[in-house]
């Protein structure tokens, strides 16, 4: 009966991790939504975090790449292979632009809409 018992008890265990897991994945980030921010030419642009991963701005290419939340950043990987991450800075939010070879090329402040 001890093992029985302790099968239970681990499959039950089990199953309040995964329930934890499942809930936390359709938790909603704070990053998603609309951030206006500015490109390396000072000129303001929309990104757009969505709920499944997908992000998009409105620059004149027409921007498009995935995104996730790591270590409280959101973190894009754009189709172009530049990089931009958008983290909280005190009371607001930084966006910053990082080229394909991983260096900065600009940071402006981000405003969620």
């Amino acid at each position: 009966m001890s093992i029985a018992r302790n099968i239970g008890t681990t499959m039950l265990a089990a199953l309040v991790v995964s329930a934890a897991m499942a809930f936390a994945a359709l938790a909603g980030s704070d990053f998603e939504g609309v951030w206006t921010v500015k490109d390396t030419d000072g000129k303001p642009f929309e990104i757009t975090l969505s709920a499944d991963g997908k992000a998009s701005a409105t620059r004149e290419e027409g921007m498009t790449g995935t995104w996730a939340e790591e270590d409280g950043t959101a973190v894009i990987k754009w189709d172009t292979g530049w990089t931009t991450k958008i983290m909280k800075d005190g009371d607001s939010y930084k966006k910053e632009a990082f080229k394909a070879d991983g260096t900065s090329a600009n940071t402006s402040d981000a405003m969620k809409k």
